[in-house]
């Protein structure tokens, strides 16, 4: 298949039953060369930059404007870096780099692959909800979310930020989403809409991402977890940024 479609080539738009958010405080300097050089960490007091896993209960994932019923559904884990990037236009954008993506559906994965460029895996996710314990978890990927639902959330004991007003700023989602093809010197840039994004503080009794292990980080610790309910979403189309005073190749 050309590989332009997989620059985001149409509008989408979709449901977010619920978005789990789980933020991650890494000193700057551990994530500095997980990033192409042509972006930026995005960073709190300039001494903090952010990994997030964001867990997504998705349906009717479709282009935007068709019907409902031809929409997909599905669970999405994502694992993302914050960063900012200044467009040729000097404008500061601020968004999310991409790590890793894996979804519940292998037809999710294919056109994932097809259209987009973020890296897409096809992995078992279950979610439990028994008395006040909700639990997401992965065996083949090796990932577990436990929340209490039936307490008020408390800032993570180790967290940078003083209250949950600072913490917001770090919970998603961002504006934009940006991938880079260092070989053409080109920025794809994805910009997403949201309507009535109110996330709420979860309280995160207990966590692990084997992923997360694997990026071998030091001092990485839990910054904030938010939740939201029930919002709809779109992305516009893609488009693509050729770096300044670069060669591309054909």
């Amino acid at each position: 298949m050309p590989k332009f479609l997989n620059n985001h080539p149409f509008p989408v738009e979709a449901w977010f039953n619920s978005s789990t958010v789980l933020t991650f405080a890494v000193p700057k300097e551990q994530l500095i060369p997980k990033i192409p050089d042509v972006l930026q960490l995005d960073t709190f007091e300039d001494k903090y930059a952010f990994i997030a896993i964001a867990m997504v209960d998705t349906s009717g994932l479709r282009p935007k404007g068709f019907p409902k019923f031809m929409g997909n559904n599905f669970f999405l884990i994502g694992y993302r870096i914050f960063v900012r990037y200044t467009d040729q236009r000097g404008k500061r954008l601020r968004g999310l780099y991409i790590l890793k993506s894996a979804t519940n559906k292998k037809r999710m994965e294919l056109l994932g692959s097809l259209f987009t460029r973020y890296k897409y895996e096809t992995i078992d996710i279950q979610t439990d909800n028994k008395d006040a314990l909700k639990t997401i978890y992965s065996k083949q990927s090796n990932f577990k979310l436990e929340i209490d639902t039936a307490v008020d959330a408390a800032l993570p004991k180790h967290s940078p930020f003083q209250d949950w007003k600072q913490a917001r700023r770090f919970a998603g989602p961002l504006p934009f989403t940006f991938s880079v093809n260092q070989d053409k010197n080109q920025v794809l840039i994805i910009k997403g809409i949201r309507q009535h994004w109110k996330p709420k503080p979860i309280q995160v009794t207990n966590y692990s991402f084997e992923f997360l292990e694997q990026l071998n980080l030091e001092g990485a610790v839990l910054a904030n977890s938010f939740e939201i309910t029930d919002v709809p979403y779109h992305w516009e189309k893609g488009y693509l940024e050729t770096l300044p005073n670069q060669e591309t190749t054909a």
